[in-house]
C-alpha cells in the first residue's frame, strides 16, 4: 500500500552536516521540518529554515549544509515507480 509514483524521505542532518554536491534526473521538493542551513543550487546559495519549501529542478547541481549548532530535519519528496 501506498503512493505507486511518489516518495517522501525523513532525513536528519547532524551539525555541520552535508550531502554531497550532486544532480539527477529528476525535480524534488524539499521541506525543513527544524533547523536552519543553506541550499546550494546552481551558482547560488541560499538560507534555508524550519517551514520553508525547497524546489530543485531536474538535473540542477545542488547540495544542502547544515552549518548551525543543531540538528537539522527535513523531509524530500521525490517521484518514484515501484518495479
Amino acid at each position: 500500500m501506498g503512493a505507486e509514483n511518489f516518495a517522501m524521505r525523513l532525513f536528519e542532518m547532524e551539525a555541520g552536516g552535508h550531502s554531497p554536491l550532486h544532480s539527477h534526473n529528476w525535480e524534488h521538493e524539499v521541506f525543513i521540518l527544524e533547523g536552519e542551513g543553506l541550499v546550494v543550487g546552481g551558482k547560488e546559495e541560499r538560507k534555508f529554515k524550519a517551514g520553508d519549501a525547497i524546489f530543485i529542478p531536474s538535473n540542477e547541481k545542488h547540495q544542502l549544509k547544515n552549518n548551525s549548532k543543531n540538528a537539522c530535519k527535513l523531509l524530500c519528496l521525490i517521484p518514484y515507480k515501484k518495479d
